[in-house]
């Protein structure tokens, strides 16, 4: 069984929503990665940077959202959260997911401490280029990868929300704004809601 290591409020709700996805039972341990003694030596063989979210299945560990979430669709194909390789579609997917590891959080770092880097150095061009691109890719909809939901709308789904409603650097538009709702409208995200909120034990 999968083991998860989550906290609340952090960057785990990408793996909890994507585990409530897949319907498979998985165990969770929760971390306080506020508390002065974290990361604990134990925690770091599992997460070298003491992150979360980070999952244990049997003698594999892996860490890092993206690399989670690759992880559990090979691991659960019958969940339908990618395609299969050789599939066309399979390289926006891979594309996608590096694009909403390496570029979106950095892009949002960049636009809060308002970062002026050349559009040639920074790996997201600029804030409001990485914007139109992924404006551009959900205005066909309804997913990223057209009628499939996958884990990249996982990951996008999250950012979004965030970029939009917390750190409110995200301008709503119809496709972004659409886009969420679909997001809110899953079973799924409900449920990893709930448990981030401790509603469920």
């Amino acid at each position: 069984m999968i083991t998860l290591y989550y906290a609340t409020q952090s960057r785990s709700i990408r793996a909890l929503w994507m585990l409530e996805e897949i319907g498979q039972p998985y165990r969770r341990v929760k971390l306080d990665i506020r508390a002065e003694d974290h990361p604990r030596p134990d925690f770091l063989k599992i997460s070298p940077l003491g992150k979360v979210p980070a999952i244990v299945d049997g003698e594999t560990t892996v860490a890092e959202s993206g690399a989670v979430l690759l992880y559990l669709t090979e691991r659960f194909p019958e969940a339908g959260l990618a395609p299969p390789p050789g599939d066309p579609r399979r390289g926006r997917f891979l594309q996608w997911l590096f694009f909403a590891a390496g570029n979106i959080e950095a892009g949002f770092t960049a636009k809060l401490q308002d970062l002026d880097l050349p559009h040639s150095t920074a790996g997201w061009g600029s804030f409001d280029h990485m914007m139109e691109v992924i404006e551009q890719a959900l205005t066909p909809g309804p997913w990223l990868l057209g009628e499939q939901f996958t884990a990249v709308d996982v990951l996008l789904g999250v950012d979004l929300y965030f970029g939009q409603e917390v750190m409110q650097i995200v301008p709503h538009s119809p496709a972004i704004d659409a886009f969420l709702d679909r997001c809110r409208e899953r079973p799924a995200l409900h449920r990893a809601i709930a448990i981030d909120s401790g509603e469920v034990a």
